[in-house]
């Protein structure tokens, strides 16, 4: 945080842990606000994921078709997963690949980290361009079903616009590839 930032801060007071899940956890913390009042901020805390953005040389991506309870609905998704404890986001996200979809790449590149749930989230996501593909078996998790299918990139735009897939980290994915594949960001 910089000097131009310390009139914005909250600074940490007390706190417990509320809930501690299998996978997530809630923090109540009380907190000073920047004007010396206190207020508590209640949040998940989440150990990170990685997303992949698998892309063939015909300029096709590889997706996932997912049923999320939480929304009760079936999502189009980028192949994504939970980094492990001391786990590198790399490393989770070549495991992640090969589980979820059975293919692995020659050709990885960090694209951006992302914050999808600031107000109540500490999580964070680590993109993944994959890219010189190679088909295998999957090995999902107990309990994980998921199909894959590929579909060029335009397809996917067009999903995003008419409200197809509402992921936020697969519209993200799909813009940053829009980006990469017209040579703006990254190298190609």
């Amino acid at each position: 945080m910089t000097d131009l930032d310390k009139h914005l801060k909250e600074t940490f007071i007390s706190g417990e842990q509320v809930y501690d899940g299998h996978f997530l956890k809630i923090q109540r913390d009380k907190v000073a606000l920047p004007d010396g009042k206190s207020t508590f901020r209640e949040y998940i805390k989440h150990p990170g994921a990685v997303v992949i953005l698998p892309l063939f040389e015909d300029g096709t991506v590889l997706l996932e078709r997912q049923y999320r309870y939480p929304l009760n609905q079936v999502f189009i998704e980028f192949p994504a997963g939970k980094i492990d404890l001391d786990e590198d986001p790399l490393d989770c996200a070549k495991r992640e690949l090969l589980e979820e979809t059975g293919y692995t790449a020659n050709s990885w590149q960090f694209v951006c980290t992302i914050h999808n749930a600031i107000a109540y989230a500490d999580e964070h996501l680590e993109i993944f361009l994959a890219r010189d593909l190679h088909p295998g078996q999957s090995n999902l998790d107990d309990g994980e079903f998921l199909e894959t299918y590929r579909a060029p990139l335009t397809e996917l735009l067009d999903a995003v616009k008419n409200g197809q897939v509402t992921d936020v980290k697969t519209i993200i994915g799909a813009f940053w590839l829009e980006k990469i594949q017209s040579g703006l960001w990254l190298k190609s």
